[in-house]
Order: C-alpha cells, then structure tokens, then sequence
C-alpha cells in the first residue's frame, strides 16, 4: 500500500508559504527596507529560500508505502523500518483537523530506535491503527 504523507491542503499551504515569504523579500528591498549590504542580506535570503524550496519539494512529493516487511517513508532522507523489528507504535493525529495536521505513525523498534511516518491516505490510516492493535497484541503492551 502507497499514499501521500502530506494532504493536499498541506501541501498547498507549504507551497502558498514559500511564495508569500518571496514575494515579501522582494517588496522589502523594492520598497528600500533592506538595509545593510545588499549582497550580505540578499545571501542569507537565498540561503534560508533554498531550504524552504528544498524541503517544500520534500512534502509535496513525500509519500509513505507500507508493504509485508516494512514501513518506509520519501523525506529529506529515506525512512525505514522493519515491520519485523517494530516493538512500539502509536498513531498520533487529530481528529477532525486530517486535512491540515497529517496523522503520524510513531514507532521504536526493540533496540530503541524510533521513526515518524505521516499518511494523509485513510486507507493508509486504517492500516496504521490495524499495525498500532496487532503490536499492542503481540508485544503484549497496553
């Protein structure tokens, strides 16, 4: 199984932000309020604009896939985990706000090594709540 990590939503408002946060350098240093050194100020924006498009293309194209051996994630880096080495999992979300806050998918392996996974698919969600009951029976936590 295969989803999106991200809702559309989400996604629309991480794009709308990089935008907005453009368009109001451009009108700071058209309007003459960048001050300092052009080069100096304009290096820093360039800089931080980079991580924002970076991780921005990050969430629109994130998707999580779970199959019969493991629960991986397309990030910044590649997230992995073995569905046989999962001791712990908790699906944390809000209800009622799915389209905006992306339920994650938290699990730690037996060695302690621990992972967030996000899926705006609910079919992706129903399978994540179905992991979070069959590790809670098999692990015997509560």
């Amino acid at each position: 199984m295969q989803g999106p990590a991200f809702s559309p939503f989400f996604k629309l408002l991480a794009g709308a932000l990089v935008l907005g946060i453009s368009y109001w350098f451009v009108r700071l240093g058209l309007d003459g309020k960048v001050v300092g050194g052009a080069v100096s100020i304009m290096s820093w924006f360039l800089a931080a604009l980079a991580m924002l498009l970076y991780t921005c293309w990050h969430i629109l194209r994130s998707v999580t896939t779970l199959d019969g051996e493991r629960l991986q994630q397309t990030w910044v880096w590649q997230k992995k985990m073995d569905l046989r080495e999962l001791a712990y999992g908790k699906l944390i979300r809000v209800r009622g706000l799915e389209w905006l806050v992306a339920p994650r998918l938290y699990v730690r392996t037996l060695m302690g090594k621990f992972a967030v996974f996000y899926a705006a698919d609910p079919r992706m969600i129903s399978e994540f709540e179905r992991l979070v009951a069959e590790l809670k029976a098999f692990r015997g936590f509560k």
